[in-house]
């Protein structure tokens, strides 16, 4: 198991004087380590998924916000990262995933969560439904805004910079595009993808299941 060592030194800082400095042992090395611990910690403080008791992913969460889920009994552990938080008198193991001990409820409204331009890039993979690019992405009104065109998830789409200037101010048709698939609003597991840079293979089994 790798551990990860957290300090818990506080120091009480007073005026120093001549004398002080001059009994005063190096604390570079000291101030060093601690430093490396921190560093250390920072970057194993990763992301938790969330899933509800019906193994459902509800959102992800800090390595923190997890073990108090854990410490007040509100959720178990279903995989563990292998890693620990030590301090100098406790070890917690750092979790991956964890299931809550009792239903939440989602509205449906909710659940397809709030419109953004990442949420969209997020619901389309990150693709040009026109023309299937991924790069120069912007987003675009299917029906124009001038023509009454609203900002929902059906009306709202992943469009490249070029596509979306072929469009212009016209239905797609009459510009001669095409769209890849019907926009709709998105799986609630696309919303927990926003919030990683990395999935952790032990979560690919969680997220699978619920697309």
């Amino acid at each position: 198991m790798r551990q990860v060592y957290v300090s818990s030194d506080r120091v009480r800082r007073r005026p120093a004087s001549t004398a002080d400095a001059a009994r005063r042992p190096d604390c570079s090395h000291d101030t060093a380590t601690r430093t490396r611990r921190y560093l250390l910690l920072s970057g194993t403080m990763r992301k938790v998924l969330v899933l509800n008791t019906t193994y459902e992913p509800l959102n992800v969460c800090t390595v923190r916000r997890a073990l108090v889920l854990l410490f007040k009994g509100k959720a178990e552990v279903l995989e563990q990262s292998g890693a620990a938080l030590r301090s100098e008198r406790a070890a917690y193991d750092i979790p991956l995933v964890i299931r809550l001990n009792s239903y939440v409820r989602i509205p449906r409204r909710a659940a397809a969560g709030r419109i953004s331009r990442r949420a969209v890039f997020a619901r389309d993979s990150h693709r040009c439904q026109y023309c299937g690019s991924e790069r120069h992405l912007t987003v675009d009104h299917v029906v124009p805004r001038s023509k009454g065109g609203a900002d929902t998830w059906d009306n709202l789409v992943t469009s490249c910079a070029p596509c979306n200037r072929k469009k212009g101010d016209r239905p797609a048709h009459i510009a001669g595009l095409r769209l890849t698939r019907v926009p709709r609003p998105p799986e609630p597991v696309a919303f927990v993808l926003l919030h990683v840079d990395h999935v952790h293979e032990s979560w690919r089994p969680y997220l699978s299941c619920a697309s």
